[in-house]
C-alpha cells in the first residue's frame, strides 16, 4: 500500500468532527419542546449524535448545557424584543411591535411553540436551583429592558411624566409570559396578536 492509499484509509476511518453549534441547536430544540426535566440525557445524546462521555466533555453537565441552550435561544430566537426596540420608531410603536413579534415567535411553525425563557423551570428540585436562577435572571433582564425603553420614551416626551413605568414594564412582561403559556396550549398566532393589541389599551395617555 502506497503512502496516499494509507492516508486516505486513515481519513475514511475518522469520525466526523464534532459540530458544537449544531449539537447545541439540537439540545435547544429538545429543551424548548420538553423542558429541562422532561429532556433526558439519552434523548440529548441521541439527537446530538454523541455519547454521554462526549456530552459531558463538551458541556460539563446537563445543567450547563441547558444554560447554554437558553443563551443560544435568546440570541437566535428570543430576540423579538431587541428587534422591536432597535427599530427607529416611537416607544408605543416599539412596545406594540415587541408584542406582535412575540405572537409570531410563540405560535411556532418551524419551531416549538411558546418561549424557553418565559415558561422554563418555574419550579425545580434543589439540585437544579442554578438552572432556575439563570432563567429568573433572564426574565428579570427582559423586564428591565422593557423598563429602560419606557424610561427612554418618557425622557423623549412620548409617555406622560406621571406614568408608573415599573408597573407598566411588569405588565408588558407578564403579557409576554401569558402569551407564551397560551401558545403552548395551542393558541394561534392570530389570537396571540389580538392579545397584543388589547394589551396596548394599558398605554398611559
Amino acid at each position: 500500500m502506497n503512502t496516499e492509499q494509507s492516508t486516505n484509509k486513515r481519513h475514511a476511518g475518522r469520525p466526523r468532527a464534532f459540530d458544537r453549534e449544531q449539537a447545541l441547536h439540537k439540545a435547544m430544540e429538545l429543551f424548548w419542546r420538553h423542558g429541562f426535566e422532561g429532556t433526558s440525557t439519552s434523548m440529548l445524546t441521541h439527537a446530538m449524535g454523541i455519547s454521554p462521555p462526549s456530552l459531558y466533555a463538551a458541556f460539563g453537565s446537563k445543567e450547563v448545557l441547558y444554560q447554554e441552550a437558553i443563551n443560544y435561544y435568546i440570541a437566535n430566537y428570543g430576540n423579538f424584543m431587541g428587534k422591536a426596540f432597535a427599530a427607529d420608531t416611537n416607544t408605543r410603536e416599539a412596545v406594540h411591535q415587541m408584542l406582535h413579534n412575540a405572537a409570531v415567535q410563540f405560535a411556532g411553525g418551524t419551531t416549538p411553540t411558546g418561549c424557553m425563557v418565559s415558561t422554563g423551570v418555574l419550579h425545580s428540585a434543589p439540585d437544579v436551583a442554578q438552572v432556575a436562577r439563570h432563567l429568573t435572571a433572564c426574565r428579570v433582564s427582559a423586564r428591565e429592558a422593557i423598563l429602560a425603553r419606557l424610561q427612554l420614551g418618557q425622557q423623549r416626551g412620548e409617555i406622560p411624566g406621571d406614568a408608573e413605568l415599573i408597573s407598566l414594564a411588569g405588565y408588558f412582561a407578564a403579557t409576554i409570559q401569558g402569551m407564551a403559556i397560551q401558545a403552548q396550549d395551542g393558541a394561534s398566532q392570530a389570537s396571540l396578536a389580538a392579545i397584543a393589541d388589547l394589551a396596548m389599551h394599558a398605554w398611559p395617555e
